[in-house]
């Protein structure tokens, strides 16, 4: 096993952080059937998953909850992901515009991937959802501490 966690391969970043228990995670997906599988995930591992299926609605759990991590679909009527999270970056004046985020989405490709970077996230993950790559995703950001990267984010998955 590789002494970085970032050189680490997924799974075995999964095996050595399996748990996530007391993490609270904002899940956002306007699809029903990818916000359900992407909650079932994250509570399997302990997570404690508040839900939107709008950008709006994220928002307004942002005020009122204290969250550990984002994850947000991209493609997502009236507001998208992209400007979801460009939105909440610009709450430089608040701890809430540096939480570390990941977006997720079934239009994967480099330009999205460069794209999500820049807009404020921190990792890229490609739907249908592998568990073991998003759970990776999370500890990974999570244990090496988030550090506001103005799109230097990780590669995407």
């Amino acid at each position: 096993m590789a002494n970085n966690p970032e050189d680490q391969h997924p799974l075995d970043v999964t095996k050595e952080f399996q748990s996530l228990d007391g993490i609270q995670v904002l899940v956002v997906d306007d699809n029903a059937d990818s916000l359900f599988l992407t909650t079932c995930i994250l509570e399997s591992y302990g997570s404690r998953v508040i839900t939107a299926t709008s950008a709006l609605q994220a928002l307004e759990a942002i005020k009122q909850f204290k969250f550990d991590i984002f994850i947000f679909d991209i493609a997502m009527p009236e507001m998208d992901g992209f400007s979801l999270i460009s939105n909440i970056r610009k709450m430089t004046l608040s701890e809430k515009g540096q939480i570390p985020a990941i977006a997720l989405t079934a239009l994967g490709s480099e330009e999205g991937c460069s794209l999500a970077l820049t807009s404020g996230f921190q990792s890229y993950v490609n739907k249908p959802v592998e568990p073991t790559l998003l759970i990776a995703e999370i500890t990974k950001l999570l244990h090496q501490g988030f550090v506001f990267n103005n799109g230097n984010g990780q590669p995407c998955i």
